[in-house]
């Protein structure tokens, strides 16, 4: 992105909102940053108060993944700030903070097709703000910078102004500009330095920036939650408040839901039985009464045929693969290159994954002078404000959305079902509502990850792979999930792909490796269940099969998996040099009789990463896992704890699903519905965890996703190396290969 005079965005005096001029729109734009008496604005990203508190805004959600903590510190270490003084706020609604780098990661590319002014153009009119992708550094360090460069020069105007001198020879540090001994603080200089002239070029990294790049700053949110002072949504009340409870209908196409409202509104302290197309909802004093008003009422679903059930999605995922593919990507002559001797085959089922996350779905509404106002954990914040105004029958601007802490969302928040039943809630009893899922409905009616049916050939010749070839029969995920988190883009410009399958589906799914002949085709299996983005997406179905079957192929040709796959690396030497640093890390030595060894690598979203593991046979024959090594190449780091953070939670998010972490159907209704029955690792199953940053200087890579799909593909390579242990082609590993 350039940066001149021309889009930096200065903010006026107290209470004035953001001068916008942008060149490619020029319309009137919705909210800016609220600049409070005694702040200034210094464009879309940050202000200076005359307390000295530099007031950072962050447009991107925080489910655990440190954003407002990284974005902080780009703007802090730019700006020469002192941390112990940087807050920081939530955006408003407004396309200056639309994430095209975070469309095009999230949708695998699915968009190449359309111009990319025309694209760009597209999510900012409808103000695309998304948090995915692994996005967040990518897409807003260069603004956030450009912002605290502007703010930062303004000041060093100022005092260099005051005191007779260049600006340019004055420095910023620890919120001070200083001139050898003459220093002022942030707060003496703000109001006067937004009269200033923005220089060109900005002075990008200069002027005393840098000191904070790179280092372990503290997160800023840990302390409110190590506390409890932090409030989540469910935390929010107001005034004349009810609590609503909810419960869906089974899966299928639903015909009525029959219901006793005269026994819910018996039980004391209940307010209103609200119905929905495929849903019944209690307002009452508390959750808990609304809990039993539901109970009471005993909602029974009238279906039209038979309910969704897991053998139902097995036959549905088996019958795609039968049937003709969509190519996805080809190289060379695949045909001819599987002909003859040396064929691989294999298949690999990948079962229904869900969210699961801590906080289950929630929204409060409050319905006020023909308005709205939400407050939502979401990461399409402009989305659940269209969506929520369309429900009601308002304009958007009658909306105003609050956007919360996330408890672990893993995708779940790009869902908006909540927000708009708390909408619906609130307009019809003219009173806020706090709106809950129960976890048994949060787990029942998921986003779930997309179940996969893959068949994998492959010819080895002279101990190389000479074609290969990918069939894989997977729900069309993409274009569902667009449509609910843009709606107008897919449906004004269709998807990369139209007859060549869907390329968020296909994510992960070609090989890195020098292969002359290759192939992956899309068996579309339309399936009864919705499907959408869960950590990792659909990168961990393909990675399990793809580096599963290197290892297969690997054992066929007699050679060492870890050297195979290096040699096969000649045009990824990120990916290489992550292979060779986790196995010196990890002590390479392949298995052996008492512990097994596997390694698994991938490229993701701009970062690279490799995976060693070790397992051994535990009691009963239970497969334990000991030890897991991760080298991960994500570019220039901002903050190195956090990314470790990210890669470790990584690590046993992509364990989770390869013990458990699966839902099963029957007669409409997702199986287990307690957390407890998902088999998630406990501390007692959490292996010994490395993590190893390569050094970059190259540009920043995305961290929230990468470690996940390479986990359960290395850990099983490592137990195929156990004596008698049977090759696992199934995720979770109790499923039937």
């Amino acid at each position: 992105m350039e940066f001149s005079r021309r889009n930096i965005l200065i903010g006026g005096g107290a209470g004035a909102g953001l001068l916008v001029a942008w060149s490619l729109w020029p319309r009137a734009y919705g909210p800016n940053l609220t600049v409070n008496p005694g702040e200034q604005a210094f464009g879309a990203w940050l202000k200076i108060g005359r307390d000295g508190i530099v007031t950072v805004a962050v447009p991107q959600a925080e489910h655990g993944q440190g954003v407002v903590t990284a974005l902080a510190q780009v703007v802090a270490d730019e700006l020469g700030a002192d941390w112990r003084t940087v807050a920081v706020e939530p955006a408003p609604i407004n396309p200056l903070y639309a994430n095209p780098v975070g469309v095009d990661s999230l949708f695998e590319g699915a968009f190449d097709r359309m111009p990319e002014a025309l694209r760009t153009g597209w999510l900012r009119r409808d103000t695309v703000m998304l948090t995915g992708g692994s996005s967040t550094i990518r897409m807003f360090e260069g603004p956030a910078r450009a912002a605290a460069a502007t703010a930062r020069a303004l000041m060093a105007q100022a005092a260099a102004r005051r005191w007779g001198v260049d600006w340019t020879e004055c420095e910023a540090k620890d919120g001070f500009i200083t001139d050898g001994r003459r220093r002022l603080r942030f707060a003496e200089l703000a109001e006067a330095a937004v009269s200033e002239t923005v220089p060109e070029p900005l002075p990008l990294g200069s002027g005393g920036a840098g000191r904070l790049a790179g280092t372990d700053l503290p997160r800023l949110d840990s302390p409110a939650k190590i506390d409890g002072s932090a409030n989540f949504t469910a935390d929010i009340r107001l005034p004349e408040m009810v609590h609503v409870a909810i419960r869906h209908a089974p899966l299928g196409e639903v015909r009525a839901i029959r219901l006793d409202r005269d026994a819910a509104m018996k039980v004391t302290g209940v307010v209103d039985v609200i119905e929905g197309d495929e849903w019944v909802a209690v307002a009452a004093a508390s959750w808990w009464i609304a809990q039993k008003g539901l109970d009471a009422a005993a909602p029974q679903a009238v279906s039209r045929g038979p309910g969704v059930d897991s053998a139902g999605i097995a036959q549905g995922l088996d019958h795609a693969l039968g049937e003709e593919g969509r190519l996805a990507f080809a190289r060379g002559d695949v045909a001819e290159a599987l002909e003859g001797g040396g064929l691989v085959e294999a298949r690999y089922r990948i079962g229904v994954g869900v969210h699961a996350a801590i906080e289950p779905r929630a929204a409060v509404a409050a319905w006020r002078d023909g308005g709205l106002e939400l407050w939502v954990p979401t990461q399409v914040p402009a989305q659940v404000r269209a969506l929520a105004a369309e429900a009601v029958g308002i304009a958007p601007d009658r909306v105003i959305v609050h956007p919360m802490p996330i408890g672990g969302s893993f995708g779940v928040a790009l869902e908006s079902e909540a927000a708009v039943q708390a909408a619906t809630i609130a307009a019809k009893l003219k009173r806020p509502v706090n709106l809950q899922w129960s976890r048994a409905d949060d787990l029942r009616r998921d986003a779930f990850r997309a179940p996969a049916l893959a068949r994998l050939t492959a010819r080895v010749d002279q101990g190389r792979i000479t074609g290969w070839r990918s069939r894989i029969a997977t729900p069309s995920t993409g274009p569902d999930l667009a449509r609910r988190v843009m709606p107008g883009g897919p449906a004004r410009w269709g998807m990369r792909g139209a007859g060549r399958g869907d390329a968020y589906a296909m994510g992960g799914a070609v090989p890195p490796y020098v292969i002359p002949a290759l192939a992956v085709q899309h068996h579309v299996a339309d399936l009864p269940i919705p499907t959408g983005h869960v950590r990792g997406g659909t990168h961990v179905a393909n990675v399990f099969a793809r580096e599963s079957f290197i290892d297969e192929l690997a054992a066929r040709a007699g050679a060492d998996p870890l050297a195979w796959r290096i040699g096969m690396l000649g045009g990824e030497p990120l990916l290489a040099r992550c292979l060779s640093t986790a196995a010196s890390l990890g002590g390479w030595e392949g298995g052996g009789a008492g512990s097994g060894q596997g390694v698994a690598a991938h490229g993701f979203r701009g970062s690279h990463v490799a995976v060693l593991a070790e397992a051994h046979r535990g009691e009963g024959g239970r497969p334990v896992v000991d030890r897991l090594v991760a080298a991960v190449d994500c570019g220039r780091v901002v903050n190195p704890d956090l990314v470790r953070q990210q890669i470790e939670g990584g690590l046993l998010f992509g364990l989770a699903h390869l013990f458990g972490a699966d839902i099963g159907f029957a007669r409409g209704l997702a199986e287990p519905v307690r957390l407890g029955a998902l088999r998630l690792p406990r501390l007692a199953d959490t292996p010994d965890i490395t993590v190893e940053l390569i050094a970059s200087d190259e540009a920043p890579g995305g961290v929230g996703e990468v470690a996940v799909p390479p986990v359960a593909p290395a850990i099983a390579n490592a137990l195929a190396t156990l004596p008698g242990f049977p090759r696992i082609r199934s995720l979770p590993m109790e499923l039937s290969a």
